[in-house]
């Protein structure tokens, strides 16, 4: 779940834009941006002793709403930096293709020149600490003793856990269901596959486009802080291990469906989980020849996008 989750996240953001008819490239660029921020938002409140009271009591509860806090200002940045593209593609009528691609080059680099003059090094950290020992959640958080044996489901999904991975999954499902079966989804959804229909029963194309870029980019910032605090001991660095490529990768696999996207990404995940757990680069190379092959395999019809009309 740890690798899947980031990917589920990240792939239903580039299901939103696409919808809309905007092809968002830049899902790797948002990430970087988004992990940056994150771990930076940890940084700045470690450093001003903000919860440095919440974390000596012991107060869980206090310390898990300071991770959905650093969430949050990683999903508004996110938005924020996707507005480029909505604006470069609805307002310029750039193309798409290239100003993602734009975005990817710029992301890493400014980070990383922001990372130097912050902390003088290639790498931000959190202040005091590690990821676990403030936001992880253990049995013992929940009031279980140490030796107390959760069975395999207990010890999978409550101990050494994190709040963020949960809040993501009902974050998927939410959306997922505003997509298909609400009204704003329906209005979406139609921009991107005819906007000259939708236009003409008055609905506002370009809103509509720039509405889900920003969802997208929501969703790929706060997927890239949780990328950040799950897998990169809440550090950036100006990489996400290509995850949001792969989550591009995860979204066509899975046919833009929700459900679909869902069952790609605990398969990606797992073959992600297999290459961490042997590193041996012919290893790698089967597995990621194997995920090559399935992408080849899939016969789902893409969605259709007409960003310029």
């Amino acid at each position: 779940m740890i690798y899947a989750v980031p990917l589920m996240i990240v792939a239903l953001a580039g299901v939103f834009a696409e919808r809309s008819g905007i092809i968002n490239l830049a899902l790797e660029g948002i990430m970087i941006l988004g992990a940056f921020i994150g771990v930076l938002f940890v940084n700045i409140m470690q450093t001003n002793h903000v919860y440095d009271a919440a974390k000596a009591a012991g107060d869980w509860v206090a310390l898990q709403g300071f991770e959905l806090l650093a969430m949050l200002v990683a999903a508004i940045f996110g938005a924020i930096f996707s507005l480029l593209l909505s604006f470069a593609s609805v307002n310029l009528r750039a193309d798409q293709t290239i100003g993602g691609t734009a975005l990817n080059l710029m992301a890493p680099a400014l980070v990383l020149f922001l990372i130097r003059i912050i902390a003088n090094q290639n790498t931000l950290q959190m202040a005091t600490g590690d990821a676990a020992s403030w936001f992880m959640i253990k049995k013992t958080t929940l009031g279980y003793a140490k030796t107390d044996d959760l069975g395999f489901l207990g010890n999978t999904f409550l101990h050494k856990v994190y709040l963020a991975t949960y809040i993501c999954i009902i974050i998927f499902v939410v959306l997922s269901i505003l997509l298909y079966k609400t009204r704003f989804g329906l209005r979406l959804r139609s921009c991107g596959e005819n906007p000259q229909a939708a236009d003409s029963v008055g609905i506002n194309v370009y809103k509509m486009r720039y509405a889900g870029t920003t969802i997208s980019g929501a969703l790929a910032g706060m997927g890239g802080f949780v990328y950040a605090l799950t897998t990169a001991n809440c550090t950036a660095n100006g990489d996400v291990a290509g995850f949001g490529f792969l989550a591009l990768a995860v979204m066509i696999f899975g046919n833009w469906r929700p459900l679909n996207i869902a069952g790609a990404s605990l398969l990606f995940g797992l073959f992600k989980c297999i290459a961490a757990a042997y590193p041996v680069n012919h290893v790698k190379m089967i597995f990621c020849g194997k995920i090559a092959l399935l992408s080849i395999v899939n016969h789902g019809r893409p969605v259709v996008i007409r960003g310029r009309d």
